[in-house]
């Protein structure tokens, strides 16, 4: 991180020896910033950080998006942060409007806060927006959807450009097919087929408001709004739209495959690269 001209912001005063009481019951009355974040996942672990054993001096783990913007907010505002986001994306899953919020004691501008989150971070993380919430906001337990959208470049060769955001997919596809089986999934259903395996075991019934498969030129897109997701949901469900569009799975019915709840007649998991977080709504 670098140090461009970034302002201290630390305006609540408290003597040396009840510092860290009096910033805690000052957090704990005092702001709570919504943070809207924009970031390319290629060189992180996810949102969270996952601590792995095998993890070593010669082989590092990968740094997390959340501790690298609670680093930089804890340097701008001189006090401990802990963001909590609308939910994790997974390494390599890229954000357009990830949101998180935090409790704070400082009363720094919201576009003093931004600009100076701005200089800190590296160039694949920025802040595109930052507004103050209800102290009972919390941005995980508060949305009512989240939309994903997936990125899939159809053509016969690779792209320079796009190899970090696009899953590069050189077979002929069926768009209008692959459209016609996707709105088999819209409305409440169990997602099983579609979920991978996870150390907890959870609900795997959700519902999905809207899904759309479009082309533009030599680029499909598939985007899917729910209420919420499985591990590993979208990415399950696009690979399996690839397949059959591919004409891989013509002889079983998305309708099937949905109804089964057994992962393993679902397609193959699409790269996380073509994944990203589109919108949150909240409203």
């Amino acid at each position: 991180m670098s140090n461009k001209n970034v302002p201290n912001a630390v305006s609540h005063k408290c003597s040396v020896t009840s510092g860290s009481r009096c910033r805690s019951e000052a957090r704990a009355s005092g702001r709570n910033l919504k943070l809207e974040i924009e970031y390319d996942g290629t060189n992180y672990c996810g949102w969270q950080v996952q601590r792995s054993p095998q993890s070593s001096v010669h082989s590092p783990q990968k740094k997390s998006i959340q501790e690298t913007l609670e680093k930089a907010l804890r340097k701008i505002l001189q006090e401990k942060i802990r963001l909590i986001a609308s939910g994790r994306t997974d390494a390599g899953v890229h954000a357009c409007c990830q949101t998180a919020n935090f409790k704070t004691s400082s009363n720094i501008a919201l576009k003093r806060l931004q600009k100076a989150l701005n200089a800190l971070l590296p160039p694949d993380i920025s802040i595109s927006r930052i507004e103050e919430k209800d102290l009972r906001f919390n941005s995980r337990f508060a949305a009512k959807s989240k939309t994903y959208r997936y990125t899939v470049l159809n053509r016969s060769y690779p792209s320079a450009l796009l190899r970090n955001t696009a899953y590069f997919y050189p077979y002929p596809l069926d768009i209008k097919l692959m459209r016609k089986q996707a709105k088999v999934l819209l409305g409440r259903h169990n997602f099983s087929s579609f979920q991978a395996s996870d150390k907890i075991e959870r609900p795997a019934v959700r519902t999905i408001k809207s899904i759309n498969v479009t082309k533009d030129k030599q680029r499909v897109y598939i985007d899917i709004e729910a209420d919420g997701f499985l591990y590993n949901m979208v990415r399950n469900i696009v690979g399996t739209l690839l397949e059959i569009g591919r004409g891989r799975l013509a002889k079983v019915s998305l309708e099937k495959i949905l109804s089964a709840q057994d992962r393993r007649l679902a397609g193959p998991t699409a790269p996380a690269k073509g994944l990203c977080l589109l919108k949150v709504k909240y409203k």
